[in-house]
């Protein structure tokens, strides 16, 4: 039952695979959900027998179902429970240049970013936040890894998802497209909680990789850097937590 099939997808948990073929692994009934509400991006789905019966609406939505035993699908999977559904997709990454079309108000860039749960996260965040995209710049983690994918719980096929190799550029262009670029630094000038104005603008948050955060010469490119009050004894916030903070201060402001 798809013996095949799987062997060859089970070889996607490598980035180089991924990138070549530019197929990846969605996995569970949220991401599968997501991947087949985006036209031409499900190549497959593969489902053990129990979940096409309980899963019976993505099973008609499905054009390609493929069943496989429990022992196969587990292979695919990345969760410790496999829920018995995992669909193989297209990439749907694309220049900032695209991500940026259509005057969008709310942008985050990751620069270097390697935790993939992480990524997964500041996808979600920016989804729930109304983001109009996210940007992964530089030496980050793929948005296509198998983590990256579930901590982003379908988030990932709600908006663009961008790719520069340059985090200066992806600045630049952020720049040029109108957006106020502000770095969340730690040692930055400006308070979020005292942000004021400035946060109702249409901004792209640039985001530093989670152990030593944003290099001086890339922070210095920003337009404002703005830091996360810390008002208790915790030394620093999680990646993700401080771009929650961000992308919703930013969200709460523009629809005052």
């Amino acid at each position: 039952m798809g013996n095949t099939q799987v062997k060859e997808a089970r070889k996607l948990s490598r980035r180089s695979e991924r990138s070549e073929r530019r197929l990846f692994l969605a996995d569970g009934p949220k991401a599968v959900e997501g991947a087949l509400g985006v036209p031409g991006c499900v190549v497959q789905v593969f489902a053990t027998p129990a979940a096409t019966e309980q899963y019976a609406d993505l099973a008609a939505a499905a054009e390609r179902w493929t069943l496989v035993d429990d022992r196969a699908l587990a292979s695919l999977s990345d969760s410790v429970n496999p829920a018995g559904v995992v669909a193989l997709c297209r990439f749907l990454d694309r220049p900032l240049e695209h991500v940026l079309d259509g005057d969008p108000r709310l942008v985050a860039i990751c620069a270097d970013i390697r935790d993939p749960g992480n990524a997964g996260t500041v996808i979600r965040c920016a989804d729930a936040a109304g983001a109009d995209g996210v940007v992964f710049a530089g030496h980050s983690v793929d948005a296509y890894n198998p983590k990256t994918v579930r901590a982003s719980v379908g988030s990932l096929f709600h908006l663009p998802v961008g790719v520069d190799p340059d985090p200066a550029s992806a600045v630049r262009t952020a720049q040029a497209a109108g957006l106020v670029v502000l770095a969340a630094d730690g040692a930055g000038e400006v308070d979020l909680d005292h942000a004021g104005d400035l946060l109702a603008r249409p901004t792209a948050w640039l985001f530093g990789n989670e152990a030593w955060g944003l290099p001086a010469e890339l922070a210095a490119l920003a337009d404002h850097r703005v830091r996360i009050p810390i008002h208790g004894r915790a030394e620093s916030l999680n990646l993700s937590t401080a771009a929650a903070l961000c992308l919703y201060a930013s969200a709460r402001a523009q629809r005052a």
